[in-house]
């Protein structure tokens, strides 16, 4: 398990449990450094003091707030863990309400594993833990932390807590002006679309992989070992086709993967698309793509003056 980020209390009415936070996930994305392109020497960022023109060390770099312009104010460390908050050191539980109710959009990303601190600590945590299991509510509680008071979600997976960090109202932006305006579909192609849902519906997505990061680890071990990088498959042309052949095409494709049978459909092209896509039929429009990219690949580059 990854090393404990904080360490306080859950506050449950008059219940307290002594927990300790860590991350519950993990990124497992490629790093990049960023690098001279001449000579691939390393790019490292300084931080500087503008009043002595000079560089400093992290010992020497403190937090400060503008009031006004120019103006700063010096905030210590000490300053914010002392801050009057009630949830300073405490996760404080302020409701609950039905899972269902929580808006993905809220969710930030930041999720972590809540373990009991203590033998002590172990029979309220188990407590409140089965007592969310048994219904469909997650509780809903505040955390200062940070720098800043955050509102947490908490919830169960197998027998332990889990908190996922919220987004405040105020954080969320309204979508609604986004939405078409004015655009008719038809019940038939409603019903095509939920019958396109229901072949997609599965329990289980635990076999999903990161396809982007493994194609750029082969891309990073062919350049490392000195072959040239594996060539991109080529994609179809797009095409205008009709909605519903769509719909029915993809709810085939969908079955089919399954082992069902869901007798032929065929995708066929709008007729006012025809002239539009002619070229692309032809395979012409891709090959002026291809030829802009082997003349971008081939341009020089260009050094900085002076250098």
């Amino acid at each position: 398990m990854p090393r404990p980020l904080w360490s306080g209390a859950i506050s449950f009415g008059l219940v307290t449990i002594p927990v300790k936070l860590m991350s519950a996930t993990e990124d497992r994305s490629v790093r990049f450094h960023q690098v001279h392109t001449e000579d691939l020497g390393r790019v490292r960022v300084r931080k500087y003091c503008e009043a002595e023109d000079r560089e400093v060390s992290a010992a020497e770099i403190g937090k400060g707030y503008e009031v006004f312009k120019d103006t700063l104010v010096a905030v210590t460390d000490e300053e914010l863990e002392q801050m009057p908050l009630p949830t300073a050191k405490a996760i404080e539980i302020v409701a609950f309400v039905p899972a269902a109710s929580i808006d993905p959009v809220r969710l930030s990303g930041d999720s972590y594993l809540v373990q009991y601190d203590g033998q002590a600590a172990a029979k309220p945590y188990v407590l409140i833990a089965r007592a969310l299991a048994r219904n469909t509510k997650v509780a809903v509680a505040k955390l200062a932390w940070h720098g800043r008071e955050r509102l947490v979600l908490l919830r169960v997976r197998d027998g332990a807590l889990i908190a996922h960090v919220l987004k405040w109202d105020d954080e969320v932006r309204d979508p609604s002006e986004l939405a078409p305006k004015e655009t008719k579909v038809t019940d038939s192609e409603i019903d095509e679309a939920l019958q396109l849902v229901d072949s997609m519906t599965t329990d289980d997505i635990s076999g999903y992989q990161d396809e982007y990061r493994k194609a750029l680890e082969a891309v990073l071990e062919a350049k490392a070992e000195g072959r040239q990088p594996p060539k991109p498959t080529e994609e179809p042309g797009g095409q205008v086709v009709d909605l519903m052949a769509a719909l029915q095409e993809s709810v085939r494709k969908a079955q089919a993967s399954r082992g069902e049978d869901a007798g032929d459909a065929e995708v066929h092209e709008m007729p006012t698309a025809k002239k539009k896509t002619a070229g692309k039929a032809a395979g012409k429009a891709p090959a002026k793509k291809t030829a802009k990219k082997t003349a971008a690949a081939k341009k020089p580059v260009r050094r900085p003056r002076g250098a």
